[in-house]
C-alpha cells in the first residue's frame, strides 16, 4: 500500500511539474505583483525602415502600460534578410514559450505564423505590404488564425505622380524585386497597372538574393531612366550598393520611406515607420492584456503618406525642384546620411 501511495504522489508531480511547464510566460509576476509579459521579435533585415518599425512598436506598448525593463521582457532576433534564419528564430520563440511574436516583414511574420499555427502563441506582424498575398489574411482581410498586424502598403499612384513631376522627359522606370518576397510580387502588379497613366514603361529585374543586387544594378540601370525602390528588404538591405552606382550613371533612386531619402534617394512618397510600428504595438498591448484574440482583429493599413525629398540629391545630379513640390513635403533634407 505505501508503494503504491507513493507512486500515486509521484505521478502526481509530474503531471504537475508538466501542467507547469506548458503555462506561457505571462503567469509571471513583476517585484510589485504586476503581470509581467516576455515577447519575441523576429526582424528580417536590419535597415532604417524596420529599425524604426520595432522602435514603434515597443512605444506603441509602452503607452498601454506595458514597458522593457519593468514587466516586459523582450527577446530580439535578427535574420538578416535569410529565410532559413527567420525559420529558425521563430521556432525558438516557440520554444521559450514566449507570450508573444512580433514578426517585423512578410518573411518574419509567415515564419512566425507558421511556428506558433499550433501553439496558443498570437503573432503580430508589422511592416507586410499585402497580408492577403502573404496568406496571413483572408479576402476579407479577416485573420487566418491568431494572427494580425499592420500593413506598409505603398501609395504607388502618388509616387508615379511624383516621379512625373521631378522627370518630365522620363520614359522608363526600374525596380529591383526579390522574387520570393508576397510584398513585392503584389508590389510589381500594381506598378504594372499604373505606370501606363502616368506615361511611363515598367522595367523589372528580378533577384533571389544580396549576391545578385550588383550585377542585376548594372542590367537595370543600362535600360531606363530612374529606380523606384519597393520596401524589399532584400534590396533594401543592399541600397548603399544600388545608390553608389545610379549615382555613378547620374541616374536617380527614388525611396519608398523617410529613411531611403535620408540615405540618398532622391525623394519619396512615403510612410512613417514609426507610426506604422507603434500602431502595431498597441494592438499587441491588447492581445497580451487579454482584452481582444488577435484572431478577431483583422490586419490594419496606415494611411498617412507623405512627401520626402532630398535636395541635395536633387542638386548632385542636377535635377531642378519647383517650389511648389518644395513646399509640399513633410520633410526636406540637404544632405546625405553615411551608409
Amino acid at each position: 500500500m505505501k508503494k503504491r501511495a507513493i507512486a500515486v504522489l509521484l505521478t502526481m508531480a509530474m503531471a504537475a511539474a508538466m501542467m507547469a511547464g506548458c503555462g506561457s510566460k505571462s503567469d509571471s509576476k513583476t517585484a510589485d505583483g504586476e503581470k509581467s509579459y516576455t515577447i519575441g521579435i523576429s526582424q528580417f533585415a536590419e535597415h532604417g525602415s524596420l529599425d524604426n518599425c520595432r522602435e514603434g512598436f515597443l512605444e506603441g506598448l509602452k503607452e498601454e502600460g506595458i514597458e522593457e525593463g519593468k514587466n516586459l521582457k523582450v527577446e530580439y532576433k535578427n535574420s538578416a534578410a535569410d529565410m532559413g534564419t527567420a525559420s529558425q528564430i521563430a521556432s525558438s520563440f516557440v520554444s521559450d514559450k514566449v507570450d508573444l511574436i512580433c514578426g517585423i516583414a512578410t518573411p518574419s511574420a509567415q515564419t512566425a505564423y507558421n511556428a506558433a499555427m499550433d501553439t496558443d502563441i498570437p503573432v503580430i506582424y508589422t511592416a507586410v505590404t499585402d497580408p492577403k498575398a502573404a496568406e496571413l489574411a483572408d479576402d476579407k482581410g479577416n485573420p487566418v488564425g491568431e494572427v494580425t498586424g499592420t500593413s506598409d502598403k505603398l501609395p504607388i499612384e502618388a509616387q508615379l505622380k511624383m516621379i512625373r513631376e521631378l522627370l518630365p522627359d522620363a520614359k522608363k522606370i526600374g525596380i529591383l524585386y526579390t522574387t520570393s518576397e508576397a510584398n513585392s510580387v503584389s508590389a510589381i502588379a500594381e506598378y504594372k497597372e499604373k505606370v501606363g497613366d502616368y506615361g511611363f514603361e515598367l522595367v523589372e529585374k528580378g533577384i533571389t538574393n544580396t549576391s545578385e543586387i550588383a550585377l542585376a544594378t548594372d542590367d537595370l540601370l543600362s535600360q531606363v531612366d530612374c529606380i523606384s525602390n519597393l520596401t524589399d528588404n532584400t534590396v533594401v538591405s543592399s541600397l548603399a550598393t544600388i545608390l553608389d552606382k545610379a549615382n555613378a550613371a547620374n541616374i536617380p533612386v527614388f525611396g519608398s520611406e523617410i529613411e531611403q531619402v535620408k540615405l540618398g534617394c532622391l525623394a519619396a512618397e512615403g510612410l512613417d515607420y514609426v507610426a506604422l510600428g507603434k500602431q502595431t504595438g498597441k494592438m499587441a498591448a491588447k492581445v497580451l492584456k487579454g482584452e481582444k484574440k488577435a484572431s478577431e482583429m483583422p490586419f490594419e493599413t496606415i494611411t498617412e503618406a507623405g512627401l520626402y525629398l532630398n535636395t541635395k540629391v536633387a542638386e548632385n545630379l542636377g535635377i531642378t525642384v519647383e517650389d511648389d513640390l518644395k513646399n509640399s513635403a513633410v520633410e526636406t533634407y540637404d544632405s546625405i546620411s553615411e551608409n
